[in-house]
This record gives structure tokens, C-alpha cells and sequence, in this order.
């Protein structure tokens, strides 16, 4: 009953080629670690870690720190993403915060406010200051501040 079906998934399917999925209506805090393809299609609150790809689905509403290969954004991220491989922000994604990736593709119709740093090294250790978008991430009524407000502190 609770087995997935056996054989492979039909092509376009949300799940195709992934080993996890946590659907619409899935709320998770905590740091989560996979190791094979994922996408969140629900909420989560903390830290993602993927070996391989993560998608972040349309209905999807990310409070959390990324690290991933590959990381594909429809939905709403609020956090610093990190992109060993490659970073795609496809419509009508919304990310605020930094992004680190040596191959970034923005699809016309996605938002990105933050700040971006491509190449080998860290930018940490180039002495350069990038915004901290942590205090999104509280639940306090700093957030009900305008950003601007936030990072002037």
C-alpha cells in the first residue's frame, strides 16, 4: 500500500529521477541531508544538503541554508544558496539572500535580491562583505521591519 509503484516514473512527472520528495503540505524545521536527487515541493525551516540535484518546487517556501551540486528554484527561498555545479532560478521563483555558484541561469519572470559571488574561491576569504540575510531567517518582529531597515544593523 505504501510501497512506490514499481518500474519508472512516467516522464514529467514531479518525482521523475528522484530519490526523495516532500510534497505540498510537508512543514519540516530542522537540517536535512540527502544524498540522490530531491525536491521539496512543501515547507522547511534550517539547513538543505544535497549531493545532487535539489528542486525547490512552485508551491515550495524555503527559510533555510542550501548547499547543493545542482539546485533549481520555482518556489520561494529566503537563505544564502550554494551551488557546487550549477544554480537555475526559473519562473516564478523569488530568492532573497546570497547566492555562491560557478554557473548561475536566471529565467525571465524569477527574483533574486541578494548577492551573487561566481568563481573558485570563497569570497569570505577575499575580505569581501556580503549582506547578511539571517535576520530574515528569525521569526521576531524584525522581520515585520522594511529590509533595508534589517541591514543597516
Amino acid at each position: 500500500m505504501f510501497e512506490r509503484e514499481k518500474g519508472r516514473p512516467e516522464e514529467g512527472s514531479p518525482t521523475n529521477g528522484t530519490t526523495a520528495f516532500l510534497g505540498k503540505g510537508t512543514r519540516i524545521v530542522g537540517k536535512l541531508t540527502f544524498e540522490g536527487a530531491v525536491r521539496i515541493e512543501g515547507q522547511v525551516e534550517g539547513e538543505i544538503s544535497a549531493d545532487d540535484t535539489l528542486t525547490i518546487g512552485e508551491s515550495a517556501v524555503v527559510k533555510a541554508k542550501i548547499a547543493g551540486a545542482t539546485v533549481v528554484v520555482h518556489g520561494q527561498v529566503t537563505g544564502d544558496i550554494t551551488a557546487r555545479a550549477r544554480l537555475e532560478l526559473r519562473a516564478p521563483s523569488r530568492v532573497v539572500g546570497n547566492i555562491n555558484t560557478p554557473s548561475l541561469i536566471i529565467q525571465e519572470g524569477a527574483v533574486f535580491e541578494g548577492q551573487c559571488a561566481m568563481g573558485g574561491s570563497d569570497p569570505a576569504r577575499r575580505g569581501n562583505k556580503k549582506t547578511d540575510f539571517s535576520v530574515l531567517l528569525r521569526g521576531d518582529e524584525s522581520a515585520e521591519k522594511p529590509l533595508a531597515t534589517q541591514l543597516d544593523k
